[in-house]
């Protein structure tokens, strides 16, 4: 028969509060940054052949450097870079709807969007106390099945509509993710601040970019 210790149960508590607080910090630092390298994109002019590189810099760093560094405070510089280039990479889309009349207004709003839903899930996640691990399954299939469909349309199809739809998927996809990643930080599965935080900063810049066309597409301007 197993039996448990008070001293036990108290360290895991102590455990998972400090990873999850842990995160929030560096997610708060990232965020930052990642705001920093956008406006530095828009403020430089960045085009979309620099965007381009910037985020397949990213996606390699994600593969083959995070794996490598997240257990050591290497992977703290790898958080930073993944969020400098990521914020960097959006540079050209901020400065095409800041260029238009209500620009402002739509990242101001997409923005307020994205947090909106990211403490909601929080929230929802740290009171339920449910595992919602049985979600990464899905998500990956089906964030693979969105991307190659943008490919498809962005190639051949070609449909703002069919883009729009995408957009929708993708933010509900995200919140999924969000959901998913929040809720491994809360029960103890992820013990890992860093690749928590990297996975938590993807879910949110893909929730504002999705959201910022779906309000671009609505206000008649996009």
């Amino acid at each position: 028969m197993r039996t448990y210790s008070p001293n036990s149960v108290v360290f895991n508590v102590r455990e998972k509060n400090k990873v999850l607080s842990d995160t929030m910090r560096l997610l708060s630092y990232t965020l930052v940054f990642g705001s920093l390298a956008s406006w530095f994109s828009v403020a430089s002019n960045a085009g979309f052949g620099a965007a381009m590189v910037s985020l397949i810099a990213a996606i390699v760093v994600i593969w083959f450097v995070l794996p490598k560094t997240q257990n050591s405070n290497k992977g703290i510089l790898t958080a930073f870079t993944v969020a400098g280039l990521l914020g960097y990479s959006i540079g050209p889309m901020l400065a095409y709807y800041l260029a238009l009349p209500n620009g402002a207004e739509l990242v101001i709003q997409a923005l307020t969007g994205t947090g909106v839903a990211f403490f909601g899930i929080s929230f929802y996640a740290q009171n339920t106390k449910k595992d919602f691990s049985f979600l990464n399954g899905m998500i990956f299939f089906t964030m693979i099945g969105m991307i190659a469909l943008s490919l498809i349309n962005f190639f051949f199809i070609q449909s703002s509509a069919f883009a729009l739809l995408i957009s929708f998927a993708v933010v509900l996809i995200m919140g999924a993710f969000i959901l998913s990643q929040m809720s491994s930080i809360i029960n103890g599965g992820e013990r890992n601040y860093i690749s928590a935080t990297v996975g938590l900063y993807l879910g949110l810049h893909n929730m504002f970019v999705s959201l910022l066309h779906i309000l671009g597409a609505f206000s008649g301007d996009d």
